[in-house]
Order: C-alpha cells, then structure tokens, then sequence
C-alpha cells in the first residue's frame, strides 16, 4: 500500500459523488451540450464533455471555450434547465458502489459525501439511488456559487462535522481537484481510476493512494489487503 496509509485508523470517509459514487457521464455531458448549443457552438462528441465533470462548471466553460464570467454564469443556467429535470437522473451508481457502502456502515464507519456539485442536487442523487441512509453529512455548493472550490468544500465538511482529528479522515474521489482539496485541508486521500481522472493526474496532485477499482477500493477501506 502506498505511502504507510493506515487504514484502520480511518473513521471518517469523505466521498466525491461524480465519478466516485455515481457514474454522470451522460446526464453532465448532454447538459453541457445543450448550454453549448445556446451559445452555437455545436460539438461533435459528447465524449468531449467528460472534462467537465468534476471541476466547477464555471471555471470548466472559462476554461475551455474562453467564455468570459458573465458568459459562464450563463452557461451554467442554461446547463441546469437541463440538468434539473432530465440530466440529473441520466446517471448510475458505480458497480458495487451500493454493497461497499452497506458494509463500510455495518462496521461503523462515519461516512460523509463532499461535492462541487451543488448540495440541492447532491441530495436529490442520493435519495432517488436509495444513498442517502449512508450519510451522516452531505456537503455540497450553493446555487449562487458559493462554496463550489472542493477545498472550500472538504474544509466545511470537516467543520460543520466538528473533526478535530485530521488524521482520522480520508477523502475519496477521482479528480485533481479532490486530491488538490483534501491536501488543503490536510487530510489523506485515495484517488479512484474507475472515475475520469487518470493516474497521472490523480499521483500528480499527490493522491496518498491510488486504486483502480470499486473492488480494489473496497478492499482498501475495510482492511483486506
């Protein structure tokens, strides 16, 4: 195991929910699309869209098709008349994602989900896949664009959680910015490859481990390797 990460001294477990929990793929990038082709920019592939999960939307559109601020607020509206109704349920629950969650809670694991996705949608996602009863705090964005950074957002989750052991707490996601976040706040974390980061990315922003799938991540959070 990588870097001496122990584990059984891990009683909280922060989770992302796009690419960690949930697979969004095609509920994001069709929202995407559809806020693009508002703009007329019209794209040949969805799969061209996968770089927006995870990342601030608003940063994503500025980022990548050189909107201004005010063109990327938006952008981000018109994503979500999308994504409000029809995009948000265009999305699954990793393979196994369900069953590690039942064991992790059975053996007393505190377990907390921590989005850039605002917590309205969060909530929503997690009650209609039947998550919800898993966890203790779900801390997410506001619709405003507050709070949409993920370090501003682990480090609220670890307030609003009242944390005083940072050591005790592992974040879980599978993006930079989840890694790049959780070092902020200064906690370990594990990055995911079943998600859309790749290993590069997630050893790069210094992950404490890296695992490849559902099944290895399991084994990772319940001690059997």
């Amino acid at each position: 195991m990588q870097s001496g990460i122990r584990m059984k001294h891990k009683e909280v477990l922060m989770f992302d929910l796009d690419g960690t929990l949930t697979d969004p793929g095609v509920g994001i990038t069709k929202s995407v699309k559809f806020a693009l082709d508002y703009f007329g920019i019209h794209t040949e592939s969805l799969k061209e869209h996968y770089r927006f999960i995870g990342p601030p939307l608003t940063q994503s559109f500025m980022k990548y098709y050189g909107f201004t601020e005010e063109q990327a607020q938006i952008g981000v509206e018109k994503y979500r008349e999308y994504f409000r109704d029809i995009g948000i349920f265009e999305n699954e629950p990793y393979q196994g994602i369900g069953g590690l969650l039942d064991c992790l809670s059975r053996i007393g694991r505190r377990m907390i989900v921590a989005t850039s996705k605002p917590k309205v949608f969060a909530d929503r996602i997690l009650e209609h896949f039947d998550m919800m009863r898993y966890f203790d705090l779900v801390c997410g964005s506001e619709l405003d664009g507050t709070r949409v950074d993920k370090g501003e957002v682990i480090s609220y989750a670890l307030d609003k959680a009242d944390i005083a052991h940072l050591s005790k707490v592992i974040m879980i996601g599978d993006r930079r910015h989840d890694i790049i976040g959780a070092k902020e706040a200064g906690i370990d974390s594990i990055g995911v490859l079943y998600g859309y980061g790749s290993y590069e990315e997630l050893d790069e922003a210094g992950a404490t481990l890296v695992v490849k799938s559902v099944e290895e991540l399991g084994n990772v959070l319940l001690g059997r390797n």
